[in-house]
């Protein structure tokens, strides 16, 4: 796949399959784009070509654009595109200039005027341009001015709930992991620096990695326990179970809160090194326990649980 940031340069398209998003989270709905993108570019021996926008254009138009956090950074998209066989990643700086771009100038003078469109496909209930003013229809007039062919996909069904990035996130906010990542087709993940602790961890048999995460729209689990896998240079690229506990620690000192992961059966030194959490299912809620001995005992009992859920899951959702 090759990624572009500059639409001065980019390449003349042959018969480009075209759709643009945000993409967060690149779920099973995106995907029912990208497969019927594939095929038709195929039939017609064209190029598929995905058009996203970064910074999210929430946190540009938004009222409140602290509050936008994300599926997917830009470098966890750009992995997940690729993955997904795209031939082309056209990455927009979504500014206010480009946000104040009327919905017939984004289709002529943005979407035509640098792709050259052999047909367009959009997700169920597309919008775009000021206000969002632009939908389906007007896609299809223009579409028939400046010969191309407009397509909309449906919208994907799991469970009889539409997926979408907003149901995602708020599964994911609410201790429903399962739920996200049935929608997401893969177990939702996100990066962290290992940094040192209290190492009260080691003083009774469940030394952690402290993880400080740099990415500040990143969606994080709500607090809690969780089964987990990890992946990152300290483990070469394998994965590797355990465990992770995100919270303010009530039993030690309940005030900061932390994010820490106790990787099963591993004793290497990854301080000042980055790993990856695969995050499967929500465990049990923090708990204040009556000393240490009781917590030890908890943490015995969460690790048979993880052990338990991680056997259920294979390479596949990985």
């Amino acid at each position: 796949m090759k990624v572009h940031y500059d639409l001065t340069s980019l390449p003349q398209f042959k018969d480009a399959i075209v759709t643009m998003g945000a993409f967060d989270g690149v779920h099973k709905g995106h995907q029912q784009i990208i497969q019927r993108m594939k095929l038709l570019a195929q039939q017609v021996e064209g190029e598929t070509i995905i058009i996203t926008f970064h910074p999210h254009p929430r946190k540009v138009i938004s009222s409140v654009p602290g509050e936008i956090k994300q599926l997917s950074n830009i470098k966890e998209r750009i992995q997940l595109l690729e993955a997904a066989g795209i031939d082309h990643l056209v990455i927009i700086n979504f500014d206010y200039k480009f946000s104040n771009l009327s919905a017939a100038e984004y289709i002529e003078d943005f979407l035509y005027q640098y792709f050259k469109p052999n047909t367009v496909i959009v997700g169920y209930d597309h919008h775009f341009g000021k206000g969002r003013n632009g939908d389906i229809e007007l896609l299809k007039t223009m579409g028939a001015r400046l010969h191309f062919k407009v397509e909309e996909i449906n919208e994907q069904l799991v469970q009889n709930e539409i997926i979408s990035s907003t149901l995602i996130r708020n599964y994911i906010s609410e201790h429903e992991i399962k739920k996200a990542n049935d929608l997401l087709g893969y177990a939702y993940c996100f990066e962290g620096f290992v940094v040192r602790g209290n190492q009260l961890g080691r003083t009774i048999g469940y030394p952690t990695a402290n993880l400080h995460i740099n990415d500040e729209e990143k969606l994080i689990p709500a607090n809690g326990v969780y089964a987990v896998k990890v992946k990152g240079d300290c483990t070469n690229h394998a994965i590797v179970e355990g465990m992770m506990n995100i919270g303010i620690r009530p039993t030690v000192d309940g005030q900061k809160k932390v994010i820490e992961v106790h990787i099963f059966n591993f004793d290497q030194d990854i301080y000042e090194q980055y790993i990856t959490v695969l995050v499967y299912e929500f465990i049990r809620g923090e708990v204040k326990f009556d000393g240490l001995d009781a917590l030890k005992n908890q943490l015995h009992q969460d690790k048979i649980t993880a052990t338990t859920i991680l056997a259920k899951y294979d390479a596949k959702l990985d």
